[in-house]
Formats: C-alpha cells, structure tokens, sequence
C-alpha cells in the first residue's frame, strides 16, 4: 500500500472547531477517511468507524476501559512468539475466525463444499513433503494408531491431481511439537501432494483434544467470561490447487467429550466425524476435501 507522506496530502482539519457532541465527532472521523483511495480500504474502515463509535457510546465506555482495553491489545502482541500466535488466538476465541471462513465460504457451503474452519495459531512454514502413505509421527509419539486415507476433489467430484495438503495435529498428550520440548521437531507435522486420482494417505497417531494456551492475556479473557478453554480432539487441513479457492480446515473426532463445546467455535457442520475403528484396535479417518472453483491463497503462516 503507497504511503502519502502528510505534506502532500490536503488537511483533513476543519475550518471550525468540531462541535462537541458524539453525532459531529462522527462526522468529522468518517470524513478524514473520504479519501482513501483503495475503494475496499475506505468501506471497511467507514464500517469500522461507525461501528466503533456505537459501540463506544453503546456501553458508554469509560476511559479507564479504554485505556485497559488499548493495554490488552499491546500484551497481545507480546505474547506472541514461535510458540503461539496470541492475536490468531484471540480472532478464534471470539468466533471472528471461524465467522470469517463462513463468509468466505459461502458459495462453496452451497454448492456442498466442504466446510472451512480457522487456521489457528500452530501451522508452521516448510513442514517437510513427505510421500503418500508415509508415517508422520516419530516412533516415540505414543498414542493409538491412525491411518488417514483423503482424496481432494472438485465441488462435482472430480479429482485435483497436485493439490498441496498441509496437515498438522496435537500429540495425545495435546500439544504440538513446537509447544513440547520432549517431541522431535517437525513432529506430526507434513505436506503431501495429490495422487493422479487426487488422492493422498499417511500414518499418524489418534490426536487428543486440548486446552487453548491459557499463559496470556486471551487466557485471562477466558478466564474473566468463566469459559471452557478446551478443543476438541483435530486435524488440521489447508489444500491449496491451481483454480481453486484455498481450502483450510479441521476434522473433528465425534467421540472427543468436547465435540460439541469447542473454545474457538471451529467443530461446525460436517466436520465432525468419527474414526473408524480396525481389528488390530488402530483408527482410520477417511475424508473428501471438496474445493470450489477460484484464485488460489497462500494463507499467512503464524509460525516459523
């Protein structure tokens, strides 16, 4: 985005003093903004003003509220580090996250695509490609067996040959390798791409749910709504194919006793679902990914 250094920009100052009332203060805000030039830019943030200022006067927010409020979001930024991601955190504890991946989603959920579900803050940059069928738990990671067998169609059920899948999950002790100093870098963590029949597999441990980090200031949101703070027991999905629109979402274990009250609101539709259980007492997860036709995304990796 060009930047406009403020000498060469007209003044947004008024030639009278604003008059000291909410609805004039408004007025004067939103016009400040009439001359942002990137059309998008300047609705959302005309929405967010107006929204913003109701808000303010809805609640009649004090400034000591205020300034706490200001305070929260600078410790979110410094809780964020390799081990979490605290502002993805805080858009999924809201339900913003998920709101989003609807709203983006809506043609595709019409058309029965396949229902999205946030990022979150755990996917990591260059999780290693390994080969369909391949084991992407260490041989220390404990845990029953699990066998995920996927194919990546179309929203007509055709396949999508080449199609990238990063998957990541929890350890049964729920955490992720990158949280957990005791489990191999990398650690059921992978990237896979699809078979001529869009297909892709690979061996895996039954994941376990979990707690949400509780250590920063989210934590102390929940804690202040006296919410649960587990999430149900996942996988994670982004598939990303040439002329499709970027698919991220999760599968959920229907068995988790947490199913049905996830802290991020992500465990929505279809998405629930349970895991076949085989004689030698493993799991098996089978699952359609279906992506609807459009530009494809690389989403924003939280992590390294």
């Amino acid at each position: 985005m060009k930047m406009e250094h403020p000498s060469n920009v007209a003044s947004d100052q008024p030639r009278q003093p604003i008059p000291a009332t909410p609805e004039a203060l408004l007025s004067a805000v939103l016009a400040s903004n009439e001359r942002t030039a990137d059309p998008r830019l300047r609705h959302i943030l005309d929405s967010l003003l107006r929204h913003l200022h109701a808000f303010a006067s809805e609640v009649q927010l004090s400034y000591a509220e205020l300034e706490e409020g200001i305070d929260f979001l600078v410790q979110i930024g410094k809780a964020t580090g390799p081990e979490k991601h605290e502002g993805i955190l805080l858009a999924d504890i809201l339900g913003l996250a998920t709101l989003v991946g609807l709203i983006d989603a809506k043609k595709a959920l019409a058309a029965g695509g396949t229902e999205p579900a946030l990022i979150g803050p755990f996917w990591r940059a260059n999780q290693p490609l390994r080969p369909n069928g391949a084991q992407i738990a260490s041989a220390q990671t404990p845990g029953d067996k699990l066998f995920v067998d996927g194919r990546v169609v179309s929203l007509d059920g055709h396949p999508i040959p080449n199609a990238r899948v990063e998957t990541w999950q929890a350890s049964p002790g729920g955490l992720y390798e990158n949280q957990d100093p005791h489990q191999e870098d990398m650690n059921l963590r992978a990237r896979f791409e699809t078979d001529e029949d869009g297909r892709f597999s690979f061996h895996s441990v039954r994941p376990a749910g979990y707690a949400v980090p509780v250590d920063g200031p989210c934590g102390k949101l929940l804690g202040l709504q006296r919410r649960d703070i587990m999430r149900p027991a996942h996988l994670h999905f982004i598939v990303l194919a040439e002329g499709y629109k970027t698919l991220a979402t999760q599968i959920f274990d229907a068995d988790d006793p947490n199913a049905y009250r996830d802290v991020v609101f992500g465990a929505v539709g279809s998405l629930l679902q349970h895991f076949d259980v085989q004689e030698d007492g493993g799991y098996v997860l089978n699952l359609e990914l279906k992506l609807e036709p459009g530009t494809m995304r690389v989403p924003l990796c939280p992590l390294p």
